[in-house]
């Protein structure tokens, strides 16, 4: 885990020896030793992570444990998503703790409560759509939630050069992209966010 710590950004004479290893610009250190998991778990790929508005921490990984949950110092809380997940692969808390977690691998985005009761699933599990057709979701890598009006973006992602935009009910409003390089084009969009200003960032 990290912690603050506003003297990390580097001088302009270059990199400081006692600084290596730290994120610098960031404002972050690594805390060591933080996440302590119960005798015997490892993570596997831990491949994203959320901080809900309690600051309870979600470890999304592709192990035995999906789902990690860790309170702000780090000591072991809860688990759970056991034998639901193909292929885990991002995770966005939402303002009021719900969970939007990812799976590229069923190509589908699942909403559940911090104690993991299922609320919505977007998308047919284990159905994509054709490849590079348009239509949701084929491979789909990511989710961030508007800042500035309910609706929800997605990458999609892996196998289709898409950005949708959703309802809160997962009703696509609208989508935009294709395969290449000129502008509004994506190749394998990956990651996704909003801005307070309502701007979209593909990755």
């Amino acid at each position: 885990m990290v912690e603050s710590d506003d003297q990390l950004m580097p001088s302009a004479g270059g990199h400081d020896p006692k600084h290596r290893g730290r994120h610098f610009g960031l404002g972050f250190k690594v805390e060591k030793g933080w996440g302590r998991l119960p005798e015997g778990w490892t993570f596997h790929e831990a491949i994203a992570v959320a901080v809900d508005p309690e600051d309870r921490v979600f470890a999304f990984n592709r192990g035995d444990h999906p789902i990690i949950v860790f309170d702000r110092d780090g000591t072991f809380l809860a688990s759970w998503g056991e034998g639901i997940f193909t292929r885990p692969h991002a995770a966005t808390a939402g303002s009021d703790g719900t969970l939007w977690l990812t799976d590229c691998g069923d190509h589908t985005i699942r909403r559940f409560t911090g104690e993991g009761e299922l609320l919505l699933t977007i998308g047919e599990p284990g159905n994509p759509s054709p490849q590079h057709s348009g239509a949701p979701f084929s491979g789909v890598t990511d989710i961030a939630i508007s800042t500035t009006s309910e609706h929800l973006f997605v990458s999609d992602g892996y196998a289709n050069s898409r950005v949708h935009k959703l309802d809160l009910e997962g009703r696509v409003v609208a989508s935009w992209g294709s395969p290449g390089t000129d502008p509004a084009c994506c190749n394998i969009p990956h990651n996704i966010a909003c801005d307070r200003n309502g701007l979209v960032y593909v990755a």
